[in-house]
């Protein structure tokens, strides 16, 4: 969640990235420990990448146009043109290089519906997309045109791993391949050549020169550090609390069937709000926009689990909750994420009071320093040898498989998107589906996204496990229904005037 704007979400254009490719530096890029961590927990069943549904006013463009639009921003985008090598015997961490075999038309790529192309059979596409692996031999993402719609209007289902992008980046990244008024952008000069693929041996021995200096660079810390000892203690002591704020969220949960082992596939459904409808709810009831969207999803959950039987007297749902941590005006697409673990009442049946409840709450868990803590977490794993990191992460996703855990069940992420209106061939965007990935003990998750005034949510399931996904998804809409009525001043009765006696006879 971006509490930065929370109430209008990020406004984004194409021109303000145009500086963007010098972040990209030399031949090889390392990525940062977290970025790495996202990689390293991938396998065949915890699926790392963040994705989106756009759908787009018709007719739809011809495919040739669409790949030409990719092309026209691709300077910008330095990163769809680079792969990720791994380093002989883990001795560093991935790093990014050009891919000499680049091929945009393997990335943009054209599908259709058959008919009658409906909204369930496009939620349907995106769940069986959702499920298949990026290839790792190229660059990590893929865009899909869709045709066929119902409506006559179209589809961009974007897909990217989360180790090249987090959810605020990858909104960032929409903002700049599509263009912010219908006639679109000038095109921007590409001189773009490939740099020689290093080999086994230079990645080695790049790596080892950096692990040669980060203890100079860990003393450089050190001094720094203790040139400000007040400020030290002060980021120490929000790490403690933090952490210790945490803990008493990591006791096991009550045992709820949307927890568990996971499948390799996926369910995906939708849900719709809009910004002036979350603020008049937000206007009556205090709180949040994020207080809101965060009471409608706890009753999304709240119908899943009822639909399932389950007693809820006193239950909540916990989640993990991301945090960005992004400086304002930073457009770079690394990961800058923290997280939370907030607890959602679903046994709360009141609407109104469980707004309440989730407003007190959040209010208390933004004094807590959790974030702090996961992001002192974070730079902690940065300081363990990239083999052993890897080997420790791939464990621990082996044990999960296998080990039930009732700390956290969902994750809900909540991202400011553009404002304004964008794009594509002269086509308007229209809405603005997100997608988030599931991984081991969590079979669901939520992922909110405002978009020109609107709120979409998207709702991931395990195949499996979650095959009702869409109770969620329309209790969140039930939800804001409900909260709606519930903030709106019911109008008087207009009772009619009485006429009088001589009126009546004359």
């Amino acid at each position: 969640m971006d509490n930065r704007r929370e109430d209008e979400g990020r406004m984004s254009g194409g021109g303000e990235h145009a500086d963007i490719g010098q972040q990209f530096g030399g031949d090889m890029d390392r990525m940062s420990p977290l970025d790495a961590t996202f990689l390293h927990i991938e396998d065949g069943i915890n699926h790392m990448h963040i994705a989106s549904c756009a759908l787009l006013a018709g007719p739809a463009p011809a495919y040739d146009d669409v790949v030409e639009l990719f092309r026209s921003k691709l300077p910008l985008v330095p990163r769809y043109r680079q792969k990720v090598r791994f380093v002989p015997g883990g001795l560093g961490r991935p790093v990014w290089v050009d891919d000499p075999h680049f091929r945009l038309d393997y990335h943009v790529r054209h599908t259709a519906l058959p008919p009658p192309g409906s909204d369930q059979d496009l939620r349907n596409l995106m769940g069986r997309l959702m499920s298949q692996e990026l290839d790792r031999h190229r660059p990590l993402w893929e865009t899909w045109m869709v045709e066929g719609l119902a409506d006559g209007n179209w589809a961009l289902v974007s897909k990217v791993h989360h180790c090249m992008v987090d959810g605020v980046s990858g909104t960032d990244l929409m903002s700049v391949i599509l263009d912010s008024s219908p006639t679109g952008s000038s095109a921007v000069a590409d001189d773009w050549a490939p740099s020689a693929e290093p080999s086994g041996p230079d990645l080695v021995r790049n790596a080892l020169t950096e692990t040669l200096a980060s203890p100079v660079e860990m003393a450089r810390w050190a001094r720094s550090s203790i040139r400000r000892p007040r400020q030290l203690l002060t980021s120490l002591s929000d790490v403690v609390k933090g952490a210790r704020a945490m803990g008493e969220f990591l006791r096991p949960n009550t045992d709820l069937p949307i927890e568990g082992t996971i499948g390799p596939h996926r369910r995906w459904a939708w849900a719709r709000s809009s910004l002036d409808d979350v603020k008049v709810v937000r206007a009556a009831h205090g709180g949040t926009v994020n207080d809101v969207v965060l009471a409608a999803v706890t009753a999304g959950f709240r119908q899943l689990l009822l639909g399932r039987g389950e007693a809820l007297d006193g239950v909540v749902v916990r989640s993990l909750i991301p945090v960005s941590v992004r400086a304002a005006g930073d457009h770079t697409y690394n990961n800058q994420v923290s997280a939370l673990i907030a607890e959602l009442p679903v046994g709360i049946a009141d609407p109104i009071e469980r707004l309440h409840s989730i407003s007190a709450q959040m209010a208390g868990l933004k004094t807590s320093h959790q974030p702090a803590a996961a992001n002192a977490l974070a730079e902690l794993v940065g300081f363990a040898p990239p083999a052993l990191l890897a080997a420790g992460l791939r464990a621990t996703v082996g044990i999960m498989r296998t080990l039930p855990q009732r700390s956290v069940n969902t994750v809900t992420t909540n991202v400011p998107g553009p404002q304004t209106a964008l794009y594509a061939c002269g086509r308007e965007m229209l809405e603005y589906f997100p997608f988030v990935p599931l991984s081991q003990g969590m079979r669901t998750g939520v992922a909110i996204l405002s978009y020109n005034r609107k709120i979409a949510f998207g709702v991931t399931g395990d195949w499996d496990w979650v095959p009702d996904v869409d109770i969620l998804a329309t209790g969140i809409e039930h939800a804001m229904s409900e909260m709606l009525v519930a903030s709106t001043p019911a109008k008087p009765k207009r009772v009619p005037r009485r006429r009088s006696a001589t009126a009546a006879t004359s």
